[in-house]
């Protein structure tokens, strides 16, 4: 699944992005920021990801020909990915979704601490402060040195060797103190709001089973739909069954 939009950047400090992440239910809502624009959604279960990527390129490139614009692109943390998009764009910054960091972090709090303790929390918020100040190096750094202090073996120790390792490689798409001060995104809220929205919404619902081959239409025309899309298509798709059912040449008058 993939979304493309723009979006005037919003400048943020780090407590603002820390408050986002551990408001309480009765906290007061974030301020209100501009709404992306001209928003469009893809997803596909059939498609291989080189041409998914392609599809994506060619509606940023329409959009900005020029590449007058800043281009950033939130994705996770899987390589194949992240190859295909470095080698298919240029002059574009990738940024690790946050949001699969914090998982990530959480997964090594109750490593060192029992699952819903203040003390866990205190963990993940001390790390996540530092991760967003651009202290990724030192964050993993420290987690390595814990497992050592502790002599953590089996799952435990996996764990914060397969976080850290984590961390590790994706450093250089962590550098979320740049990124809040120039107003770019740092996680994928519209690609999660769309798997809400275009997914579950319509496929989840009670006594649903599908079938790829099934799927996929729906897919198509629900994704037409989210992007504002679906008049234009309509036209086209009337115009292109007008076509289908009467051929230039196949048809000729009788009269008697």
């Amino acid at each position: 699944m993939a979304a493309v939009y723009s979006q005037k950047p919003r400048v943020r400090t780090v407590k603002e992005v820390l408050d986002s992440l551990f408001a309480s239910p009765d906290a007061p809502g974030p301020q209100r920021r501009a709404r992306p624009t001209a928003k469009r959604v893809w997803a596909s279960l059939t498609s291989d990801k080189d041409s998914f990527i392609a599809d994506v390129h060619a509606e940023i490139t329409r959009r900005d020909p020029r590449h007058r614009r800043t281009w950033v692109m939130v994705t996770d943390g899987e390589r194949a990915l992240q190859r295909r998009v470095a080698k298919d764009f240029r002059g574009v910054t990738l940024v690790l979704d946050l949001l699969h960091v914090m998982e990530k972090l959480w997964k090594v709090a109750y490593v060192f601490h029992p699952e819903g303790s203040p003390e866990a929390r205190s963990f993940v918020y001390q790390r996540a402060e530092r991760i967003l100040s651009g202290e990724v190096s030192q964050v993993v750094k420290g987690l390595r040195q814990m497992a050592t202090k502790r002599r953590l073996r089996g799952e435990k120790a996996k764990t914060v060797k397969d976080v850290t390792g984590y961390y590790y490689a994706n450093r250089e798409r962590m550098c979320y103190d740049q990124y809040l001060k120039k107003g770019w995104p740092i996680a994928s809220g519209s690609v999660e709001g769309a798997c809400k929205n275009l997914v579950r919404v319509r496929f989840e619902r009670s006594g649903m089973r599908w079938t790829p081959e099934m799927a996929e239409p729906m897919l198509q025309m629900r994704a037409t739909y989210l992007s504002d899309d679906f008049d234009a298509y309509w036209e086209f798709h009337v115009e292109q069954e007008q076509l289908r059912l009467y051929r230039k040449g196949e048809w000729r008058v009788v009269r008697k």
